[in-house]
């Protein structure tokens, strides 16, 4: 088990901290997938008792971040390719609606968003990446006016976050992302509505290629060391 997760203070919904805590872990790589998660350990490293743990387990197997271990116990869900294309697939649709209510309400696209992307693409930190990445997103739904696509798209992050990474390691492939992102902002600003949805979907569909290809990569390498 990873010791790096952090102690938390007391709070009147522990069961939300401790929830909140374990999927950021999860989604980050802290915690990975297949790893074997037990209610005693993670109560001792977030210094908390063992029902909330029990409870925010319950509440992240619903969402499809733990499932059942073999015999007894939960783990990490492996990571999966078919799962993921289909959150791209609900990804594309919320952002298209997004960028077109952006685009019609005449909606002016946050330039810093855009400069703290483009510093993070010129960097190493990864994390710091899918942040930003994050960030550009969350404009558009700002943008748009609904605050139900942010809150209807928010879990998918989580599953996205656990695959983001190793696409973004590549130079070459961050900077299309933020080519793409800058066309979409301008479309926005622009008040081209069918544009920023062509856009939007093309980018959606090549981050989901791009994505799941890495994936089944990394599934079938770890097959394969499994095997030797």
């Amino acid at each position: 088990m990873n010791s790096s997760l952090l102690q938390l203070t007391a709070a009147p919904d522990l069961v939300e901290q401790v929830y909140s805590r374990l999927l950021d872990a999860i989604s980050e790589g802290t915690l990975l997938p297949g790893e074997r998660l037990t209610q005693e350990d993670l109560a001792q490293q977030l210094a908390v008792s063992r029902q909330p743990v029990l409870q925010a387990l319950r509440l992240l197997k619903k969402d499809g971040f733990v499932e059942d271990a073999p015999g007894r116990g939960v783990r990490v869900t492996q990571l999966d390719v078919g799962w993921i294309a289909q959150v791209y697939q609900v990804r594309g649709s919320l952002d298209a609606l997004a960028v077109r209510l952006a685009a019609e309400r005449g909606a002016r696209f946050d330039a810093d968003v855009m400069r703290q992307g483009r510093l993070a693409e010129s960097g190493r930190d990864v994390q710091a990446m899918i942040q930003a990445d994050l960030a550009f997103h969350r404009a558009i739904y700002q943008a748009s006016g609904n605050p139900l696509i942010a809150q209807s798209i928010a879990l998918h992050w989580h599953h996205l976050k656990r695959v983001m990474g190793a696409v973004l390691q590549s130079s070459h492939q961050r900077q299309t992302v933020w080519d793409e992102h800058e066309a979409i902002a301008q479309a926005i600003s622009a008040g081209d509505a069918d544009g920023a949805v062509r856009l939007v979907q093309e980018h959606a569909y090549e981050a989901s290629v791009q994505l799941t290809a890495r994936l089944s990569e990394q599934i079938q390498h770890l097959k394969t060391g499994a095997q030797a």
